[in-house]
């Protein structure tokens, strides 16, 4: 009897799913491709994004007088509008778009990605330990230029306590989690769309197009994209101008779970185009 039982539960845990090797192999494969994020070649282009907004606003402060007056609610304005505008969909949104999208399309151009289809990794395995990869990568990079930015405009134009007095630490904070966010969602897309096109230029403009002209669409079109789930998550009321089509924002209890339900139907995507995917170079 047993021995019966002892068959069984080898059985068992024969057939049982080797969670404990996969978290391992996923930890080696972000630990290797974090090395190739942050000191590769293709990093300057992310560094270069990263400051882009840090200069004009470094002059600011050089030439504004340290601690001078200045309206509160009108500076949250400005950097609502700055972070909008320029960080949150051109810096973070072409930042993901170069990260994510060379995870594979980057290896199939430098002919290296068969050496992790001859390793003895589950390829959804390596689509989560890639796009783990280029998510902290662009949090890291971005979440830095969102505080920096903020900081240097509120420091330009006021003592620190007022800062620390008012709105601004939370505000930070509420800014740098819509960066995040728009990692998971930019990064999931550009990930799956290096996946699937040969040539993921086009898409990438025709989804940056789609974003900028949000402000146009109607109210049931607007919730077919990131930044309208972002711009609700807003502190501070973004105007969009006279034209913009006004709709409701999505609360934060739907949209930040939205956000991670589909990053986890695109990366299952992702799992099973990889899975069915033959290297070859010679057509690429």
């Amino acid at each position: 009897m047993s021995s019966a039982s002892d068959a069984i539960s080898n059985r068992t845990s024969q057939s049982a799913l080797p969670w404990a090797l996969w978290l391992r192999q996923i930890v080696a494969i972000l630990r290797y491709e974090l090395h190739k994020n942050f000191l590769g070649r293709r990093a300057i282009l992310i560094y270069l994004l990263a400051l882009l907004p840090l200069f004009p606003l470094l002059l600011f402060v050089l030439f504004a007088p340290f601690g001078s007056e200045g309206n509160p609610v009108g500076v949250r304005e400005i950097y609502a509008n700055l972070y909008n505008g320029v960080i949150l969909r051109t810096i973070v949104f072409f930042g993901c778009a170069w990260i994510f999208m060379n995870l594979f399309r980057g290896e199939i151009v430098d002919r290296s990605l068969h050496y992790y289809f001859l390793s003895a990794v589950r390829r959804e395995v390596l689509v989560v330990g890639k796009y783990l990869s280029g998510l902290v990568t662009t949090v890291v990079v971005f979440t830095a230029t969102t505080a920096l930015s903020l900081l240097l405009l509120y420091t330009s134009r006021f003592q620190p306590q007022g800062f620390l007095q008012g709105p601004g630490v939370n505000h930070l904070l509420v800014f740098c989690g819509i960066t995040v966010l728009a990692c998971i969602g930019y990064g999931a897309f550009f990930l799956i769309v290096g996946l699937f096109v040969r040539n993921p230029i086009i898409p990438a403009l025709l989804l940056y197009g789609w974003e900028w002209l949000n402000f146009l669409l109607p109210p049931l079109l607007k919730k077919i994209s990131v930044i309208h789930y972002l711009n609700s998550l807003m502190p501070v009321p973004v105007y969009e101008g006279p034209f913009a089509v006004v709709a409701e924002p999505t609360p934060a209890w739907i949209a930040v779970p939205s956000m991670f339900g589909v990053t986890i139907i695109v990366l299952a995507l992702a799992g099973y185009r990889i899975r069915h995917m033959e290297v070859r170079y010679g057509s690429d």
